[in-house]
């Protein structure tokens, strides 16, 4: 593993970086013409936020480029293939700019452009939450990646991939709530905790009607989950109970009757007549 020569200034950013590259890959510093520049195919993220692409456009115009962008050259003559910046990108569109400034990468894999363009993303915090899952999965589905592994790409610890991939088993409409912003990931994965659907989605409908923080969900789940818990130790009980009767009326062949529950109570034995409460007693007394 070789460290990918970045640009000094991605590199600050996201320097450690490791990944797998062609050990003769240099780089150059180039105007370029934005029209030439293809979407990274391996771009995590899918929404961008207009405002802030404005905002960003509006610095650009004012200040410049304060940071080049990274590319590839196609396969295409004279065309090239984004890695990372495309927020830069978009802006200098929208600011009116036909060149932009670029570091062009020579050799850099598929996989290279994908851990550029997440930990970019990731660093910067423009990934929404269910973006940055899915980029974790293709990590794992194409590349074949534990979650040990992208934990020491992204620099994050495996809990939060694990929790981050868990995000995806939530229903459809939900994820949606989490990319407009309506719930929070913390709020998604205490939903992705609750395995009953239609409780999932009442929570959910909960949690936007009454403005529950992420501790209120995570109460009202341990209050669920412990009366479940309560509910099958009760039953665990009675079949105990039950078997116990059962062997109690075998021994003393009489109806008898267990009232109370694990701590304290009481053993009624029932008798027709002196002659089988003798019997009873007898027996008791063999004990």
């Amino acid at each position: 593993m070789s460290k990918m020569k970045l640009g000094r200034g991605l590199e600050a950013i996201m320097s450690p970086l490791t990944a797998t590259q062609n050990n003769d890959a240099v780089e150059r510093v180039e105007n370029i013409s934005i029209d030439k520049i293809k979407p990274n195919r391996h771009q995590p993220r899918t929404l961008f936020n207009e405002e802030k692409l404005q905002e960003l456009a509006d610095s650009i115009k004012e200040n410049g480029l304060l940071e080049p962008i990274i590319v590839v050259r196609s396969v295409a003559p004279g065309e090239y293939e984004l890695i990372a910046g495309e927020r830069r990108l978009r802006a200098s569109k929208l600011a009116g700019f036909t060149e932009i400034r670029a570091i062009i990468q020579e050799g850099a894999s598929d996989k290279d452009k994908l851990d550029l363009a997440l930990i970019e993303n990731i660093q910067r915090e423009d990934l929404n939450p269910i973006e940055e899952a899915l980029a974790y999965k293709k990590y794992s589905e194409e590349y074949k990646y534990t979650q040990e592994q992208i934990s020491k790409i992204v620099k994050k610890n495996r809990s939060v991939i694990a929790n981050s991939l868990r995000l995806l088993n939530l229903p459809g409409n939900i994820q949606t709530m989490i990319i407009d912003g309506k719930l929070s990931s913390g709020h998604g994965r205490m939903l992705a905790s609750i395995t009953d659907e239609n409780k999932l989605q009442e929570m959910a409908s909960q949690i936007l009607n009454e403005g529950l923080t992420v501790r209120d969900v995570e109460l009202k789940v341990s209050e669920v989950k412990g009366k479940k818990e309560k509910v099958v130790k009760v039953k665990q009980q009675d079949a105990e109970i039950s078997n116990l009767i059962d062997e109690l009326q075998r021994v003393y062949g009489t109806k008898i009757a267990i009232t109370g529950n694990g701590k304290k109570g009481k053993i009624t034995f029932n008798y027709s007549n002196l002659e089988e409460l003798e019997r009873i007693s007898n027996i008791l007394r063999k004990q």
